[in-house]
């Protein structure tokens, strides 16, 4: 399965990324609009440090992107690298559909010796 040239490296990375809520939520509001990663840390209950270690977890995924400016680090969302991570559950879900058809298909095949 292809899903623009992703490595095996690049998915698990993505993934692992996407499977804390904290995470899940940085991303959210990183879409909603770009803020500093001091701006980000107020939202939550966890030292600054913590905040900026999901950060970087999300950098790392390519799932945000870091811009500094001056004293502070301005975090933006990758709307192209969430597409792509859609596309690709997309891509599984396509092979989960089909694999449902086909065991429809083969439980409606009259079977042999039984035809009516």
């Amino acid at each position: 399965m292809v899903v623009h040239e992703l490595s095996e490296p690049e998915i698990d990375r993505i993934f692992q990324a996407m499977a804390d809520a904290t995470r899940r939520d940085i991303i959210k509001q990183a879409m909603r609009r770009e803020q500093s990663v001091s701006e980000l840390a107020k939202h939550y209950r966890m030292s600054f440090a913590a905040v900026q270690k999901h950060v970087a977890v999300l950098e790392k995924a390519s799932l945000i992107t870091k811009e500094k400016r001056g004293r502070e680090q301005i975090v933006h969302g990758n709307p192209e690298m969430l597409h792509r991570a859609a596309q690709l559950l997309d891509a599984y879900e396509d092979i989960w559909r089909q694999r449902a058809n086909r065991i429809g298909e083969i439980l409606f095949e009259p079977r042999k010796g039984t035809e009516s």
